[in-house]
């Protein structure tokens, strides 16, 4: 269903009359668009993923990243409409107009090792910055890490329905091997499981190559602050090398993750040992999540179908590789 734009922009004056929305392909839980108008381009973000679409997160979000613009962090904060709200609620849905922001996605591949160092110092700033721009965490919360025997169950599930997903093809025959050999090393492995760790501070939440514009080889924007909330930091470091440095057959690019965890390390300033500990939680978090499985059969939704190659793999190889993973991270 298009955006209701002429409703919307109704609540932005300065904005200009609509000369076009063309809906952004890039995206898997919200809605954007290119809304060009005759004073310029925007982005329209329509806020549909249900945890964060309610306007008083909505909101909050705003303004946090209108404080950490006012820092000097490369985002691109909403534009107010003429009461002064940044979320337009229309037919009972949540809308933001923000500035259009030119620039591309670049992945782990399409960075040198310098642009590796630049984006660890760019998410260590994220989290100081947000240090300062939110209110302390709350004290005492705990993330438990993922039981193996829970996620056998789930194997079993998603082998089953793996196994009977007509017509077959090749992914199916690939999920039914991974499924299969991830049950293996889970009962390898179950003795590794991580203690609960303590929530760290404020974090974006969803840190990856599409939430993270280039102008040529430096960072335009950081976009998507939806999942903004409190984890233990230095996990969020991890998980988005885990994305942005893995290759196709599901290594990881360990001298460029080497040269980013150092800048993170300093501009965060996080310790070996913290890092240490969010390797171990994400590879067990990784050895443990079916995501793309649980949408592709649970939810007959293929969108996250072209990542599962890689990212499936990956889990393989970190468990080879655990020790040379984890002094990438930390030395």
């Amino acid at each position: 269903m298009a955006p209701p734009v002429d409703a919307l922009l109704r609540r932005y004056p300065d904005a200009g009359e609509p000369l076009s929305c063309v809906p952004l392909t890039q995206g898997l839980l919200n809605r954007g668009y290119r809304l060009a108008t005759t004073r310029g381009a925007y982005f329209l973000k329509q806020h549909l993923d249900a945890p964060t679409a309610d306007r008083d997160t909505i909101t909050r979000q705003h303004r946090a990243t209108q404080r950490l613009h006012d820092l000097g962090l490369p985002v691109a904060p909403p534009l107010a409409d003429s009461a002064g709200r940044t979320v337009a609620v229309i037919d009972d849905r949540c809308y933001a107009l923000h500035p259009w922001v030119e620039g591309r996605h670049r992945d782990g591949a399409q960075l040198t090792t310098a642009g590796s160092r630049r984006l660890g110092a760019l998410l260590g700033h994220v989290h100081t910055c947000l240090a300062q721009v939110m209110e302390a965490p709350p004290a005492g919360g705990a993330y438990e890490s993922a039981d193996p025997a829970r996620t056998v169950e789930a194997v079993d599930e998603l082998l089953r329905l793996a196994r009977a997903h007509r017509p077959r093809d090749g992914f199916d025959e690939l999920a039914e091997h991974r499924l299969a050999e991830r049950r293996t090393l889970l009962a390898e492995h179950a003795h590794r499981r991580p203690p609960p760790a303590s929530a760290g501070g404020w974090v974006h939440g969803d840190f990856h190559p599409l939430n993270v514009l280039y102008r040529g080889t430096e960072p335009a924007a950081i976009v998507d602050w939806d999942r903004l909330g409190v984890q233990p930091r230095a996990e969020e470091a991890v998980r988005a090398a885990a994305i942005f440095f893995v290759q196709p057959t599901g290594r990881l690019a360990l001298a460029k993750v080497r040269a980013y965890a150092r800048a993170y390390r300093s501009a965060a300033d996080a310790d070996a040992a913290e890092l240490a500990a969010a390797v171990h939680r994400v590879w067990w978090e990784r050895l443990n999540d079916f995501w793309i499985l649980r949408w592709r059969y649970r939810l007959d939704d293929r969108r996250a179908d072209p990542q599962f190659p890689a990212v499936s793999a990956l889990a393989v190889w970190w468990t080879d590789e655990y020790e040379a993973v984890r002094d990438a991270f930390t030395s």
